[in-house]
């Protein structure tokens, strides 16, 4: 059964920093694409960054580049989200997303974790 647990949310100050992690299982973890989608307060959901199966590509909205960064580890069958420079307005769920097997060239998402959330105040 596909399992995605996050962890690493908390309660940062504004430019502090901060590590998501997600412990993938019940798939071939590296043989698809990771994401990281959040979901502000009273907001809709909202696209972060996506990584290649072996790490060597990555994506990032335009919101978070240049302070975020996604990795993986297959070994460990991990997701990471390392977060810098954080702002109020980061302020939100992170989920951990599994891309579904591809149709037609179209990529979608069949499975969510549970969400972590992450709350930027002074």
């Amino acid at each position: 059964q596909v399992q995605l647990v996050e962890s690493g949310g908390g309660l940062v100050q504004p430019g502090g920093s901060l590590r998501l992690s997600c412990a993938a299982s019940g798939f071939t973890f590296s043989s698809y694409w990771m994401y990281w989608i959040r979901q502000a307060p009273g907001k809709g959901l909202e696209w972060v960054s996506g990584i290649s199966l072996d790490g060597g590509r990555a994506y990032y909205g335009d919101s978070v580049k240049g302070r975020f960064t996604i990795s993986r580890d297959n070994a460990k069958n991990t997701l990471y989200l390392e977060i810098n420079s954080l702002k109020y307005e980061d302020t939100a769920v992170y989920y951990c997303v599994k891309a579904a097997p591809n149709v037609a060239g179209m990529t979608s998402f069949d499975y969510w974790g549970q969400g972590t959330q992450v709350t930027v105040s002074s």
